[in-house]
């Protein structure tokens, strides 16, 4: 009875083995940079948009006076525009509010607001071309700061 396990076997599972070891160092290797310089750095971009606490109800919109009209008091009435105040934008339809320069259209637009971003009155209310202004800043970053059109803006309620 001959033996299966014969030096010619051995030869051919050691070529088998030696040839399957160089196949996956070349393709381990040809995958790999040369050098930590050749590699892309890592790099990634978050934008943090803090998320309302309570969505507000739906109802009529508040009717407002005209901006020359509007009193100057320290603390507005609930759901009234004034300073201090959170506001939301709405109503972009996705395209996003241009946060101007100044309270015109013809203002330098900074950056653009999006839907259900939250930002806080700092100053207004200015009437120009046709359209009441007020000036926004994010409570979580503060260079993020603008002025915008009131029809795109609702009132968040404080708790």
């Amino acid at each position: 009875m001959k033996t299966l396990l014969n030096w010619k076997v051995w030869i051919g599972m050691l070529a088998t083995a030696l040839t399957l070891l160089a196949v996956s160092l070349v393709v381990i290797l040809a995958g790999r940079p040369a050098s930590p310089a050749d590699r892309e750095p890592a790099s990634a971009a978050m934008t943090v948009i803090a998320a309302s606490t309570s969505t507000p109800p739906a109802q009529a919109p508040t009717p407002t006076l005209p901006p020359t009209a509007l009193p100057s008091t320290p603390t507005p009435l609930p759901g009234a525009f004034g300073l201090g105040v959170y506001v939301q934008i709405t109503g972009t339809g996705g395209d996003g509010l241009r946060l101007r320069a100044e309270p015109n259209l013809g203002g330098q637009p900074l950056f653009l607001g999006y839907d259900s971003e939250v930002y806080q009155v700092v100053d207004g209310p200015i009437a120009a071309d046709g359209h009441t202004w007020w000036k926004l800043t994010a409570p979580y970053d503060a260079t993020r700061t603008g002025w915008a059109v009131q029809d795109y803006l609702t009132v968040i309620p404080s708790p």
